[in-house]
C-alpha cells in the first residue's frame, strides 16, 4: 500500500453498503440482479463523486471502508475485479483536500462550481497516456471572500478523492466553464504530512473560448533530464503549446508566444505623417524584438501592423503577463489621478486664456500649489482625447469633476526651490539623479567624435582645475564628460524642422578633492553648411550678469538632451525593450518546472503587459513621448541608432562601470571593481546590490547544477539561450562578445546580469522622474529658442527679462504638463509590488534555496542600513546635495515588504513594471 495515501479506518458510504448487501443476498451472483438495479446503483455512485462536497460526499468520507480488500471476493464494488490477496484494491478512494485562491474585480461573480480541478500524479504513470495519473474532478464551493479597493479575493475549499496509489501530486488542471476570466493565485493541496503549493498568477479564461484546460505545475522544480516520467509527456507538450508558428491574430484567451519586429508604432493608414521605420530586421534599424500580436497588416504598408481607429487598453499580451486585478486597479487609479492632474492645470490656464505659455517661474510653481478650476474645458479634453484610450478618457472625465487636487510637489524644489540652477546640483545628477549611467571620464583631449573633433580649447578650462594642469587633470583620470553629440547630429536637423531648437552637446566636468563634480565648459553644436561640417559654441561658468544666464541656458540645453536620452535609451531601450527577448524566450523554451525559469519570472512580471502599452500610448507615433521629448517623430529610430551600441555583457555594472572609467578593476573587492571615487551614489549602491544578486543567482545555480557539464547538456537551457541570440536579438546574432553558455560562471554571469536591469537598473532610472523632472525648469524636455547671439533682436529681448526669456524656452503649457503627468504615473510604486528580496512564502519547495535565499534577504537589508548611513554622511556631498534630495533609487526596500505604494516609496520593484 503508498504510504502517502494509506486508508485509514472508516464505515463504509450508503451506496457502497447497499451495494454490499445486494451482493450478500444474491451469493455473489451478481447477474441475478436486474441491469436496471445495477444501472441505478451506478448512477448513484457517478452522482456522488460528480459532486463531490455535497452530503453524499461527506457520508463517503465519514464512511471510507478500513485498510485494503483481501478477499478473493473483491471490494464488492460493481465493476471491480480485484481477486488475489496480495494486490491491492484501487477503487478505494483517498480524500486529498485543498484551497484554490481566485481574484476577480468587483462586479463579477465568483466561478464557484463551474470550475472544476484535477490533480496529475507525479510519481505514477498511467500506462494508457504516458503521463501521471489523473484524478477525477473536484468543483470549487464554500468560498469566503473578501474585498480590497475594487478587487475581491475568493478562498475556496476542494476535496478530491485519488486512488490509494495514486502518488504525489505534481500538476493540476483547472477547467473554467464560467462565462467570466478569474485570475488564479495559487492552489494548496494537503497530503499526509505534506503541503503541495502551486503558484498559478495567471489568468483563468473560459474553456469555450480556449478549447482546453489550464495545467500548472507544483513549486518543485527539476533539471529536464531529473523530470520524474509521470511527467516528462506534461512538460514537453505544455512547451509546445506556448510556442507560435508566426501565424494567426492572437485572441485575448490565447497563450502564445511568438517575435515580431517594432512594427506597429506608426499608423501608416491615417497618412504619411503617420508612417514610422519598422525597427528590427535590418542594419539599419536594428532593435530587440517584441512579442507577436497578429494584428493584420495596414492598407498603406503591408510590413506595417494596424493599428484600428480607437487606442485601446486591452491589446494582446499573454494570459501570464497580463497585469493581476490588483495591479490593473492600481495602475488606472494612478494614471488617472495623474491625468487628472493634468486636466485640471490646463483648464485653469484655458479660463485665464492663456494657456500657450508659462508667464513665469511663479505661474509654474502655481501648477503645484493653489485652488484648482473644477471645469474641463472642451479644447483640453478633445487633445486628451487624442493621446489615451477612450475607456480612460471618460473615467478621468468623471473623476475630474469632483477632483481638486494638484500635481504632487517635486522634491527637487521641496526643500529650496532655486537649488536646481546650482551648478553642483547641476553635476550632483548625472552622479546620483534619473541618468546617471551616461557620465563618463574623458580618455582624450580635446574630444573626438566620429566625424569632427570637439571646438573647446585647453584655454578655456586650464584655469578652472584647482591648481592642476590639463595633463596631470587628465592623467588622474578627474575630467569627465557627458556627451549627447555624436549620436545626436545626424538627426539635429531633422528634428529642428519641427520647430523645436535643439542642439547636440558635450559638457566637461572636474573632479574636486572632495569628490563633487565641477562643470568646466558647455558645447552645443549645430550642423554646418556642408556636410559633416558642424557649427559649435562653448560656453563658460559664470556666478553673475549675462554670462551666467547664458550660462544657465546652456545647461538647459544639455538637459533637454539628458532627457531625451534617458527616457529613450537608458529606460526604455536598455530595460524594457532588451528584456522583453529573454522573457519569450524563457516562456517558450524554459519550462515552469526548470529552476532558471522559477528563478526568474518574478524579474518578468508584468514587463510585457507595460510595453504593450507603451508601444498604444507612450513611444507611438503621436504618442506621449513623441509630444513631449524635443526629438519628437524620430524619437524610436534614434533609440534604434543606440541599440548599435548595444552589447550584453557589457550591462553588467562592473563592466558598464570600468567601460566608463568609473571603476578599476581590483580582484580584492567582491565585485571584482573599485569606484573611482566613493562618493558615486549609483556606482556605490549598485555594486553592493549587485554582488548581492550575483551571490544569490550563484548560490541558486550550484543547488541544481554539479559542473559545467549539467550546464552544457540541459538542452532547454541551451535552447533558451540560443533563441535569445539567434531571434530575439536577432540583430546582433553575429556578435562576437555572446557568451556561449557552456560554464556555470556564464550562467551565473547572465542571469546575474538580466536580473540586475530587470530589478536595480530599472528602479534607478525609473522611479525618481517626479523628484527631478517634476519641475520643467530642472530638466526641461525640449526647448522652443536657441541661445541668442549678440547684437541680435533676439538678444535683446533677452536681455530685457532674462528670467522670462527662460521661461519662453521651455515648451509649451500642455506639453510641460503632459510630461509632468507622465512623470508622476512612472514615479508611482502600486500597492501590489514584490520588492528584491521578498517572495510568497511557498515559492519553492526546496529547503536548500528556501535558507540561501533568507541570506539573500538578509544581505539586502544591512545594504539598507549602509545607504541609510551614507546619506547621513555629511562628507558624501554627493547623496544629497544642494537640493537636500537624498539618493534613495537603489534603496531595496525589503525589511518593509508589505503592501505600499504612490510617489516617494522606497524600493527596488523585482520586475519592470511601469
Amino acid at each position: 500500500m503508498n504510504q502517502m495515501f494509506a486508508p485509514k479506518p472508516k464505515l463504509r458510504t450508503l451506496w457502497f453498503v447497499s451495494l454490499q448487501q445486494v451482493h450478500k443476498t444474491q451469493s455473489h451472483r451478481r447477474d441475478s440482479l436486474s441491469r436496471s438495479t445495477i444501472e441505478v446503483l451506478k448512477s448513484v455512485r457517478n452522482n456522488v463523486e460528480k459532486n463531490e462536497g455535497q452530503q453524499g460526499e461527506k457520508n463517503m468520507e465519514e464512511l471510507q471502508t478500513q485498510g485494503s480488500h483481501s478477499s478473493p471476493q473483491g471490494c464488492g464494488r460493481v465493476g471491480c475485479r480485484t481477486r488475489p490477496v496480495s494486490r491491492v484494491c484501487r477503487c478505494i478512494k483517498h480524500c486529498v483536500k485543498g484551497k484554490v485562491v481566485i481574484t476577480q474585480n468587483q462586479g463579477q461573480s465568483g466561478p464557484g462550481k463551474s470550475a472544476s480541478v484535477q490533480l496529475y500524479s507525479s510519481t505514477k504513470v498511467d500506462p494508457s497516456t504516458g503521463e501521471g495519473k489523473l484524478s477525477r474532478r473536484a468543483y470549487l464551493r464554500h468560498g469566503k471572500s473578501k474585498k480590497k479597493d475594487s478587487v475581491k479575493t475568493t478562498v475556496y475549499k476542494m476535496k478530491l478523492w485519488v486512488e490509494a496509489d495514486f502518488g504525489t501530486p505534481g500538476a493540476l488542471l483547472i477547467a473554467n466553464r464560467h462565462k467570466h476570466k478569474f485570475f488564479l493565485e495559487s492552489v494548496t493541496v494537503e497530503i499526509p504530512n505534506q503541503h503541495i503549493h502551486f503558484d498559478c498568477s495567471s489568468w483563468v479564461y473560459p474553456v469555450d473560448k480556449t478549447k482546453s484546460e489550464r495545467l500548472f505545475f507544483s513549486n518543485t522544480s527539476y533539471l529536464p533530464d531529473q523530470t520524474p516520467p509521470a511527467l516528462v509527456e506534461l512538460r514537453k507538450s505544455e512547451l509546445v503549446s506556448l510556442r507560435g508558428d508566426g501565424t494567426g491574430e492572437r485572441k485575448e484567451w490565447d497563450r502564445i508566444y511568438d517575435y515580431d519586429f517594432y512594427n506597429d508604432l506608426g499608423h501608416p493608414d491615417k497618412g504619411w505623417q503617420h508612417a514610422r521605420p519598422i525597427l528590427g530586421g535590418s542594419r539599419w534599424h536594428p532593435y530587440p524584438c517584441r512579442g507577436r500580436t497578429g494584428r493584420p497588416s495596414s492598407n498603406a504598408d503591408p510590413l506595417a501592423e494596424s493599428r484600428g481607429e480607437s487606442m485601446k487598453l486591452d491589446i494582446y499580451v499573454p494570459s501570464d503577463e497580463q497585469f493581476s486585478p490588483a495591479k490593473l486597479s492600481a495602475f488606472l487609479s494612478n494614471s488617472i489621478e495623474a491625468t487628472v492632474h493634468f486636466l485640471a492645470s490646463e483648464a485653469k490656464a484655458l479660463l485665464r486664456d492663456d494657456s500657450s505659455d508659462f508667464r513665469s517661474f511663479d505661474d509654474l510653481r502655481e501648477l503645484f500649489s493653489g485652488k484648482r478650476s473644477q471645469a474641463v474645458e472642451e479644447k483640453v479634453a478633445e487633445k486628451l482625447k487624442k493621446l489615451v484610450p477612450y475607456d480612460l478618457f471618460k473615467e478621468v472625465t468623471n473623476r475630474s469633476k469632483e477632483d481638486t487636487t494638484k500635481f504632487p510637489l517635486p522634491q527637487i524644489i521641496a526643500e529650496n526651490d532655486i537649488a536646481w540652477m546650482d551648478d553642483m546640483e547641476f553635476a550632483r545628477q548625472m552622479l546620483a539623479g534619473i541618468n546617471p549611467t551616461r557620465i563618463q571620464c574623458l580618455q582624450e583631449f580635446p574630444p573626438k567624435g566620429k566625424h569632427s573633433v570637439s571646438t573647446i580649447k585647453a584655454s578655456d578650462i586650464e584655469n578652472n582645475l584647482d591648481g592642476l594642469s590639463l595633463i596631470q587633470a587628465m592623467e588622474q583620470w578627474r575630467i569627465f564628460i557627458l556627451d549627447h553629440h555624436d549620436y545626436l547630429m545626424p538627426f539635429v536637423s531633422r528634428i529642428n524642422a519641427n520647430g523645436v531648437c535643439a542642439y547636440a552637446s558635450r559638457t566637461l566636468l572636474f573632479l574636486r578633492s572632495n569628490a563633487t563634480l565641477k562643470p568646466l565648459v558647455i558645447e552645443l553644436s549645430l550642423p554646418g553648411f556642408s556636410r559633416r561640417t558642424t557649427s559649435s559654441r562653448v560656453f563658460l561658468p559664470a556666478s553673475q550678469g549675462t554670462g551666467a544666464a547664458l550660462w544657465q541656458f546652456a545647461k538647459a540645453h544639455v538637459t533637454a538632451n539628458d532627457s531625451a536620452h534617458h527616457q529613450l535609451v537608458s529606460h526604455w531601450l536598455h530595460t524594457h525593450a532588451v528584456v522583453e527577448p529573454f522573457i519569450i524566450a524563457s516562456r517558450r523554451q524554459l519550462s515552469v518546472m526548470h529552476p532558471i525559469h522559477r528563478l526568474l519570472h518574478p524579474h518578468f512580471k508584468d514587463t510585457m503587459h507595460i510595453n504593450a502599452l507603451a508601444r498604444n500610448l507612450l513611444i507611438n507615433a503621436g504618442g506621449i513621448l513623441e509630444q513631449t521629448l524635443f526629438t519628437g517623430e524620430i524619437s524610436m529610430e534614434l533609440s534604434s541608432e543606440l541599440y548599435k551600441e548595444w552589447r550584453f555583457n557589457e550591462q553588467a555594472l562592473p563592466a558598464d562601470l570600468l567601460k566608463r572609467r568609473l571603476a578599476l578593476q581590483n580582484p580584492a573587492h567582491p565585485s571584482g571593481v573599485e569606484l573611482l571615487f566613493p562618493d558615486y551614489p549609483y556606482g556605490a549602491d549598485g555594486l553592493e546590490i549587485w554582488q548581492a544578486i550575483k551571490t544569490w543567482v550563484t548560490d541558486f545555480c550550484t543547488v541544481f547544477y554539479k559542473d559545467d557539464d549539467s550546464v552544457r547538456y540541459d538542452m532547454e537551457i541551451q535552447a533558451w539561450w540560443s533563441e535569445i541570440r539567434n531571434i530575439g536579438h536577432g540583430d546582433k546574432a553575429h556578435e562576437q562578445w555572446w557568451f556561449n553558455m557552456t560554464t556555470i560562471s556564464e550562467l551565473v554571469e547572465t542571469l546575474t546580469t538580466l536580473i540586475w536591469i530587470a530589478s536595480a537598473l530599472h528602479a534607478s532610472v525609473n522611479y525618481g522622474q517626479h523628484a527631478y523632472a517634476g519641475y520643467p525648469p530642472n530638466r526641461p524636455v525640449q526647448c522652443q529658442r536657441f541661445i541668442p547671439r549678440e547684437r541680435t533682436p533676439l538678444f535683446a529681448e533677452f536681455l530685457r527679462d532674462p528670467d522670462k526669456f527662460y521661461v519662453d524656452m521651455l515648451p509649451g503649457r500642455f506639453q510641460m504638463t503632459l510630461g509632468i503627468a507622465l512623470t508622476e504615473v512612472l514615479s508611482r510604486h502600486t500597492s501590489d509590488e514584490v520588492y528584491l528580496g521578498c517572495r510568497p512564502l511557498n515559492w519553492t519547495d526546496n529547503k536548500e534555496v528556501k535558507q540561501k535565499f533568507k541570506k539573500f534577504n538578509d544581505a539586502l537589508q544591512e545594504i539598507e542600513k549602509k545607504i541609510v548611513q551614507r546619506n547621513r554622511n555629511p562628507e558624501l556631498k554627493n547623496r544629497c546635495g544642494p537640493a537636500k534630495l537624498p539618493y534613495k533609487f537603489l534603496y531595496p526596500g525589503t525589511s518593509n515588504n508589505r503592501a505600499r505604494g504612490g510617489l516617494g516609496a522606497e524600493g527596488i520593484p523585482n520586475s519592470i513594471s511601469l
